[in-house]
């Protein structure tokens, strides 16, 4: 072989290899874009997302807690009374509580009745008094309304022993602060008794003591 053609071999392969070498890193920075992490598509789903308020979570969570969200949705006496749902059939004890709102405060307002039904819930929750709302309605000397153990007649399709019934409830259930929350005894305000009590306030035409 001659000198010459050495020469052009040996700078042929030396070409060949420098080519290989460009061509080797360009595949290396190629392969680096290829084994970086694809881009993540992320998918969206329309849907509202419905979190409770804390009034709905409470009502979920606390049996019977349905009805204290009511109350707490209404805002005032007047409407919790207008949304309050009257019981198909009452019992004994909401009738008794009823009749007592009915005959001592159906003329005066929401606040005057519910303040008389309170009074009732008070001393039957007391221990001081007959453990249920007929036992202390019928306790002796207590309301002038009683007749042995019995009330007068009740228009029952009017819209006052309606309104008697939905202040009940409300009472019974707590739904909703009287005015004389706590109180235990009342009197009309027209008699002055000299009952030695803690006088709390005069709502309407009653006078309310602790």
């Amino acid at each position: 072989m001659s000198t010459k053609f050495k020469y052009a071999a040996s700078f042929s392969i030396a070409a060949t290899f420098i080519t290989t070498l460009l061509s080797t890193g360009g595949s290396h920075a190629a392969a680096q874009s290829l084994n970086t992490p694809a881009a993540i598509t992320a998918t969206f789903i329309s849907q509202p997302v419905v979190q409770p308020t804390p009034i709905q979570a409470v009502a979920t969570a606390t049996p019977g807690a349905a009805i204290e969200a009511e109350a707490a949705d209404a805002d005032s006496l007047a409407e919790l009374v207008e949304d309050t749902q009257i019981p198909a059939t009452l019992s004994n004890e909401l009738e008794c509580l009823a009749g007592a709102v009915y005959f001592e405060a159906k003329s005066e307002t929401l606040a005057g009745q519910l303040a008389v039904g309170r009074v009732i819930v008070a001393r039957a929750n007391s221990g001081r008094f007959p453990s249920s709302y007929c036992g202390v309605v019928y306790q002796p000397s207590q309301f002038s309304f009683v007749r042995g153990h019995g009330m007068p007649a009740i228009n029952r399709d009017s819209r006052a022993w309606q309104t008697a019934v939905r202040i009940a409830k409300i009472a019974d259930e707590g739904l909703w602060k009287s005015p004389v929350e706590g109180a235990m005894f009342f009197h009309a305000a027209h008699v002055s008794p000299r009952w030695g009590k803690t006088r709390i306030a005069r709502v309407d035409s009653h006078i309310f003591y602790r």
